[in-house]
């Protein structure tokens, strides 16, 4: 790593890493979640959902992004469930729960702070133990800044209100 081609090339593309990839704002919030190997389900999902397009768009958005971990924490066959095209807009409302319009970074996050989904409903943000929680999901990795907004991992599927 001597040449200097290699030292510029480093220093253009910053970002965080996720899922063994590197989420960079040079690209779009769904073009960085295809390359995490700890977020295929979710993109499976949100494709399912035909929100790919979307959240691919202008947002600026604010994505709570589960693992596929924390899609395996859900009762067994929801996942399943969920993706028959027949419940596409339940999928939806699911998924629109982790979004929210606008860019919140961790530094904008308050304990106590609300803030409407695009699906709606409200998620609450609290911060125990020096870690930030979205409702009942610990945020794990902050920061993922992509081209239209920020993407926050999360270790927990958050489900709307029915």
């Amino acid at each position: 790593m001597s040449s200097m081609a290699d030292t510029s090339k480093m220093h253009t593309q910053e970002g965080v890493m996720v899922g063994g990839a590197l989420m960079v704002p040079t690209k779009n919030i769904v073009e960085n979640a295809v390359e995490s190997k700890d977020h295929t389900t979710l993109v499976a999902a949100v494709k399912a959902a035909g929100l790919a397009e979307t959240l691919s768009g202008k947002g600026p958005f604010t994505v709570f992004a589960p693992t596929n971990e924390a899609f395996d924490k859900l009762p067994a066959g929801t996942v399943a469930k969920l993706l028959k095209p027949e419940m596409k807009k339940d999928l939806a409302g699911v998924l629109t729960y982790h979004v929210v319009a606008g860019n919140y970074k961790a530094a904008d996050l308050k304990d106590g702070l609300e803030l409407t989904t695009v699906q709606g409903q409200k998620i609450k943000f609290s911060k125990k133990d020096g870690q930030w929680y979205v409702n009942d999901a610990k945020i794990t990795i902050t920061d993922a800044v992509s081209s239209n907004g920020v993407t926050h991992v999360i270790d927990a599927v958050l489900m709307p209100k029915k």
